[in-house]
Order: structure tokens, then C-alpha cells, then sequence
């Protein structure tokens, strides 16, 4: 896939008020242009920062539209102050209602590199984020920031790495989704493919994982990657999957069970079912 990506708004503003509006917006039409017809197939044009300028000012449909024409099958984002084909969240995951959505977020604090900026994200958080991003339907885009050099710093390198090995062995968990309603337990996420649900435990409890409030009746369970199956006992309000390790087996875990259908979960429905002790 091929993509393009468009921001300056420091330089815009500067661009601004040495030209006027209008001097700017033909000069970003022409940049577009440029970007449209000298690199050959474009799939994905993202727009950042529209600030300070509104869809009117930046003459957002008429530009849209030329891109378009010239790269009928490329996809925009909402960036140009109108909705186009897909929406953005920023450093946060929220997914959109019947719109494709891609969250942005960085590795640490910062979009660019920054010397002082130590705040990684744990490879554990970056997986987390993608099963969430899997789980409603939504992409997750992660930034980096190369050197001054145009090198990876290392930091970045070894998150990515441990990410990577993971996916390797978990990938068509979040590639191969669908939307997911189950949504997340005390210590683990879900994403699902058709009547297949993903438990992915990233605080690992011990020998014994719990799985509550499930609608479905489980016909099998085993470890996703290696196929071992799992022993499980299943009542009316949980799953317990028995005979585990002590100690995790992975950074982030993966149960694979197979359902009677497609994976529901009912918190508040199972909990008005369950018997109480009234005489406590």
C-alpha cells in the first residue's frame, strides 16, 4: 500500500500571512497535484493538521475532488474538514458508528523524535491497542520518529521487534477479525472470527482463567499458536479454563474457543439471573 501524507501547519500559517488565503490553497492544490500524478498508484492520503483554515478555505471539495480524478481508487481521510472516507482519533481508540476508523497514536510522548523522551510504550500496551483496534473494527496506525539521521532509535526497534514476534504466531487474531461484542474481563481482551473467540490474557492469574458472563455454549478451547488443548468446566455464568501454568507462557496469551454460534456476553443479564443468598 502506498500513502501520502500532507502536513505543515506551522509553515502554513507562516505561508499565510506572507501570501493571503487564496495564494496559500493554490500552492497546497499544486503540492497535491504533484503528489498525486509523480508518484504513480496512490491507495491512502492522509491529510494532518487543517488548522487554521475551514473546508472552504483550503477549497477542500474542489482539491479532494482533483485527487480523485487522478487517483480514482485512493482513500482519504477526514482531515480536510470534511468526512471523506474514514475517520482519525487521536492518542485514543474510539471507534466510529458504521465509518472505517484508524486510530494514530505515538510510541512514546512525542511525533517526532525527541532526545528527552523516554515514555515508551510497553510491547504489552502496543498488542493491547491492537486487539482493541481488532476487536471494533478499527486499524491501528503507530508512529515513529527516526533520527536526525533517518534511523529507527533503538527504543522504537525493540518494541516493534517484540510486537512483531507476537503477531507472527497471533496475527490472523487481529488481521482475519470481525467485530467483536464481548468486550474485555479484570484481565483480559477478546476479538473474534466468526464463531471462534480470542481471549487474550495480558495479567496472567495463575493456573486457572476465568471467563464470565458468556451467552455461548464452548465445544472446545486450546491455546491459539501451538493448538494444545485446554481443560475447561462451563456453568450458566463462566468458563474456567483449568490446568494452566503458574507463570505466563506469553507476554500476551491466547485462548482460542469455539462457540455455538456468534461470541455474545451479557454482564448485566447474567448477573440478574445469578441466585442470591438472601438470608446473609
Amino acid at each position: 500500500i502506498t500513502g501520502r501524507y500532507a502536513s505543515d501547519e506551522i509553515q502554513t500559517a507562516f505561508n499565510i500571512a506572507l501570501e493571503g488565503r487564496e495564494g496559500t490553497t493554490r500552492s497546497v492544490l499544486g503540492q497535491v497535484r504533484e503528489l498525486m500524478t509523480n508518484y504513480g498508484t496512490v491507495d491512502i492520503l492522509w491529510y494532518d493538521v487543517p488548522w487554521p483554515l475551514d473546508a472552504n478555505g483550503w477549497e477542500s471539495v474542489k482539491m479532494n475532488t482533483m485527487v480523485r480524478k487522478l487517483q480514482p481508487d485512493v482513500i482519504i481521510n477526514n482531515r480536510s474538514r470534511i468526512p471523506e472516507d474514514f475517520d482519525t482519533p487521536e492518542q485514543r481508540i474510539e471507534a466510529s458508528a458504521n465509518r472505517p476508523w484508524e486510530s494514530c497514536m505515538t510510541l512514546n510522548d512525542s511525533w517526532g523524535y525527541h532526545v528527552s523522551d523516554h515514555n515508551w510504550k510497553h510491547p504489552k500496551t502496543v498488542i493491547r491497542n491492537l486487539i482493541t483496534c481488532a476487536r471494533d473494527g478499527g486499524n491501528y496506525l503507530l508512529n515513529i520518529g527516526p533520527t536526525e539521521d533517518g534511523s529507527i532509535p533503538i527504543e522504537s526497534v525493540k518494541v516493534l521487534e517484540t510486537v512483531g514476534d507476537w503477531m507472527a504466531k497471533h496475527g490472523d487474531t487481529i488481521r482475519l477479525s470481525n467485530n467483536c461484542q464481548p468486550r474485555r474481563g479484570n484481565y483480559l481482551s477478546y476479538s473474534r472470527r466468526g464463531n471462534t473467540l480470542y481471549a487474550h490474557v495480558h495479567y496472567w492469574p495463575g493456573e486457572t482463567v476465568v471467563i464470565a458472563n458468556l451467552l455461548n455454549k464452548v465445544s472446545s478451547v486450546k491455546m491459539h499458536g501451538s493448538n494444545v488443548p485446554v481443560k475447561f468446566v462451563q456453568d450458566d455464568f463462566r468458563i474456567r479454563l483449568t490446568g494452566l501454568p503458574k507463570r505466563a507462557p506469553e507476554l500476551v496469551t491466547t485462548f482460542e474457543l469455539e462457540c455455538d454460534g456468534e461470541p455474545r456476553q451479557s454482564h448485566e443479564g447474567k448477573r440478574a439471573e445469578k441466585p442470591r443468598d438472601v438470608t446473609a
